[in-house]
């Protein structure tokens, strides 16, 4: 397959000051998302970055040691900008705050570079490689309902949520929006109509289940 790097995507904003091994990394992830993980050799990664193939092992140890990297920066980058279990933020104190701090996750989620070509890197290779499969799973099904439902309890202690069982609400939450992101990475064109639905979809949740404001 050919494919299309864009230089300084993922590391978006530091062009010339990327590292050799922040380049290595982008030019991975490009070509994984594109290729797969076993369609992309070294030799293709070294010839993007503009260095010979041997000068790439000074920096990682193979192709598996560049996968794991990708995914724990990847990791760090989720962590640090959506969210998880152990990283919620503060409780919303109304409806609209809900929305606003949600719409802003799901935006980041489509729109950041490094996360939407890890998240196509994962649907590639779920099967494939147990570490890529225990993150899908944590990042498209237990893991974000995990971390909404935990939102969700702290929003019926404060007596916003009506009081029901937060599991199964965040799993109503969330679904319908995993699907919707995944539509959005298939069918790029469809992204905006993707997050109106989304969209849609939190308010709707938020009429039946949330007090008035």
């Amino acid at each position: 397959m050919t494919t299309s790097y864009i230089e300084a995507d993922v590391f978006s904003g530091m062009g010339e000051d990327m590292s050799t091994k922040e380049k290595i990394l982008d030019a991975a992830l490009t070509l994984f998302a594109e290729n797969g993980y076993d369609g992309t050799s070294v030799e293709q990664i070294a010839n993007i970055v503009g260095i010979k193939a041997p000068s790439l092992y000074k920096h990682y140890k193979g192709k598996e040691d560049i996968l794991n990297a990708v995914i724990d920066l990847a990791e760090a980058r989720y962590e640090e900008m959506f969210g998880s279990e152990n990283n919620t933020g503060k409780v919303p104190q109304s409806r609209e705050e809900f929305i606003r701090m949600t719409l802003k996750r799901i935006s980041f989620t489509i729109n950041d570079p490094l996360i939407r070509k890890t998240r196509m890197l994962l649907v590639q290779e779920q099967f494939r490689n147990e570490r890529i499969s225990g993150a899908t799973t944590r990042h498209q099904l237990d893991g974000i309902q995990r971390m909404f439902a935990k939102i969700i309890k702290g929003m019926m202690d404060e007596g916003i949520v009506i009081d029901d069982d937060p599991e199964l609400l965040a799993v109503e939450l969330t679904a319908p929006a995993v699907l919707q992101i995944a539509r959005s990475d298939r069918q790029p064109q469809y992204e905006e109509e993707c997050i109106k639905n989304i969209e849609k979809h939190l308010r709707h949740f938020c009429k039946v289940y949330m007090r008035e404001d």
